[in-house]
């Protein structure tokens, strides 16, 4: 007899994932102790070995919630508990800039970089799910976002950030794999039920403080009773269909971008207005945001009402100077190139 379905649904996506990883490498998975990362831990656990691969885990203590130390020590012995070796946990100090997501997001992150880099892992696994995705998706139409932002969250991307051990560059780059965003969020706790594994209920996943957490406990399921059952699969759906637009976009903007700089007297700097007013918009206020990010903008600030007013100084000129961005960066045009720099 076979396993329980929702184990062998996460073990089969745990195995796909492994499929695509560099032969040998050390996988680790991100575990919090919830239902979603504790079944891909038990997954990896039992998939990795069977692919020739070593398998750890480590857990974030963000110092959040009183006893968040005991905690990730629970959840360590339960990571060892299921085979990974090493297991272990991180305590960070969450800031402030962005909210309190935002940093805990920044603090989360920085720390698995550094573990991954540290241990030479081949990837870092994470635990997000359909339903996340689906949220991830609300959450980005209420903000008024890009296809990109619609897109949600990549199965797959690489962060580079940091100094690599013994100055290895290539150890700067850190993959990350969610083997898990086909499976809903009733899949992995049936997981944890069938393998005797009690998930923690983090309680800042039921605090409506948090913009995700009503998307989760209300417009979601608002929008199941009005529309019917399956809305969180279609969102879903969508993000994977707008992704592949957002790429195929951006892949297009980087050579526009490539371009604009290349038209001209050698050694100009800026962008060929010429060859932006030739693109068009979706590709245009690609290139521009790209060049105000690459002057120091800040991406995380730098929202479509800016990129707009850069846009003017293209495609509706009427001699006006400059354009204040984000960060301390100003767009102007001069002899027929459009620049960014400091004020």
């Amino acid at each position: 007899m076979g396993p329980d379905p929702a184990v062998a649904a996460v073990r089969l996506a745990v195995r796909r994932a492994l499929a695509g990883l560099p032969p040998g490498a050390m996988t680790l998975v991100a575990c919090s102790g919830g239902a979603d990362s504790l079944a891909l831990a038990a997954a990896l656990a039992f998939e990795a070995p069977r692919s020739g691969r070593p398998a750890g885990g480590v857990t974030v203590d963000h110092g959040l919630q009183d006893g968040s130390a005991e905690h990730a020590e629970r959840v360590v012995r339960t990571m060892a508990s299921l085979g990974l070796d090493p297991a272990g946990s991180v305590a960070v100090v969450v800031g402030t800039e962005g909210g309190p997501e935002n940093a805990a997001r920044v603090a989360r992150y920085d720390a698995l970089d550094r573990t991954a880099r540290r241990l030479r892992a081949g990837a870092v696994f994470l635990g997000h799910t359909r339903d996340d995705q689906a949220e991830t998706v609300l959450l980005g139409l209420a903000r008024g976002s890009g296809a990109r932002s619609l897109a949600g969250m990549p199965p797959s991307f690489v962060r580079r950030s940091g100094a690599a051990p013994e100055g290895d560059h290539e150890l700067c780059e850190v993959r990350y794999e969610r083997p898990l965003l086909d499976l809903d969020r009733a899949t992995t706790r049936r997981a944890c039920e069938a393998l005797g594994l009690e998930p923690w209920d983090d309680p800042h996943n039921e605090d409506p403080a948090y913009a995700r957490v009503r998307v989760r406990r209300e417009a979601l399921p608002a929008l199941e009773g009005s529309l019917g059952p399956g809305v969180a699969e279609a969102l879903a759906r969508t993000a994977r269909l707008l992704r592949d637009d957002a790429d195929a976009l951006d892949a297009l903007a980087a050579e526009a971008g490539a371009r604009a700089r290349a038209t001209g007297e050698e050694g100009e700097d800026g962008l060929s207005i010429k060859v932006l007013e030739g693109l068009p918009r979706a590709v245009r206020t690609r290139v521009l945001k790209a060049a105000a990010i690459e002057a120091g903008g800040p991406a995380g600030t730098l929202a479509a009402v800016h990129v707009d007013d850069v846009d003017r100084l293209v495609t509706g000129w009427r001699g006006q100077r400059h354009v204040d961005l984000p960060g301390g960066i100003r767009a102007y045009r001069r002899c027929g190139r459009l620049l960014f720099g400091r004020e």
